[in-house]
């Protein structure tokens, strides 16, 4: 079983997101300390770029914070190797397809197996492009992780079949941030990757208060928060760690 796998062998799993660099990297890591010691099963960190495309306004302004403030895939490698010293609960990087490529696929996804980051998260790679990196990816051991989206609708079974760590479920239409309801049929995608594969599935986009969360949780096995803990981040700054471990203890005891 990969690592990522683990973090779902307790229950239903929480899964924070987390621009690196926002507003420095020692608060990020400050706050991926506090994820973990509030319940974080898995953390997602996303790796900054200047065109996000599947973010909304409050995650792309993570990333033009981050990106101002000297943010470079290589202090964050140096700052995840850091962390790694205490932290051990999963982590995936989560970026797009031009940082991979710009830094050197088999560069970048083997300095991720050596500093111990379980998987990668490409927004913008389409399933049927996957082998640009998968190949790699199992090389050194790194998890590719999918996505399904309301539209993928066919292909569900096919995306399921070659899945690895977790699907990554997309609530919605439209890219990141918060929202009062979530109207996407998800328990029949939820159903046909059931079908396919038991690999363990994660509903992310919208979701931001602990009834969403609930909610998500009855019908997959864990739950992505992103928007929710920018906007506390870009709220409290350097000492977001404490208001960010709260409202991760909070979500995490809803599930």
């Amino acid at each position: 079983m990969s690592n990522i796998r683990s973090a779902f062998a307790g229950g239903k799993a929480f899964i924070p997101f987390i621009t690196c660099g926002d507003p420095t990297l020692d608060a990020t890591m400050e706050i991926v300390r506090a994820a973990a010691e509030n319940g974080a099963d898995l953390i997602e960190l996303g790796i900054p770029f200047s065109d996000p495309t599947a973010e909304g306004p409050v995650i792309q302004g993570a990333n033009i914070r981050a990106l101002r403030g000297g943010v470079t895939t290589d202090k964050i490698f140096d700052m995840v190797r850091r962390l790694r010293e205490d932290v051990t609960v999963p982590m995936v990087f989560m970026t797009y397809a031009n940082v991979v490529f710009s830094y050197g696929a088999e560069r970048f996804i083997s300095a991720c197996a050596d500093i111990g980051i379980d998987g990668l998260i490409l927004p913008d790679l389409p399933y049927e492009e996957k082998d640009e990196f998968q190949p790699v990816c199992t090389k050194y051991g790194v998890d590719l992780i999918s996505l399904i989206a309301p539209t993928s609708a066919a292909r569900v079974g096919m995306i399921s079949r070659d899945a690895e760590g977790f699907i990554y479920i997309v609530s919605s239409l439209g890219v990141t941030g918060t929202r009062n309801e979530i109207s996407t049929d998800l328990s029949s995608i939820v159903s046909e990757i059931r079908k396919n594969t038991d690999i363990p599935c994660a509903i992310g986009f919208g979701i931001s208060k602990p009834e969403q969360a609930a909610d998500m949780a009855k019908l997959a096995d864990g739950v992505i928060v992103g928007s929710a803990i920018i906007k506390l981040i870009e709220e409290h700054g350097e000492n977001a760690a404490a208001p960010v471990g709260e409202y991760i203890k909070r979500m995490k005891s809803a599930l």
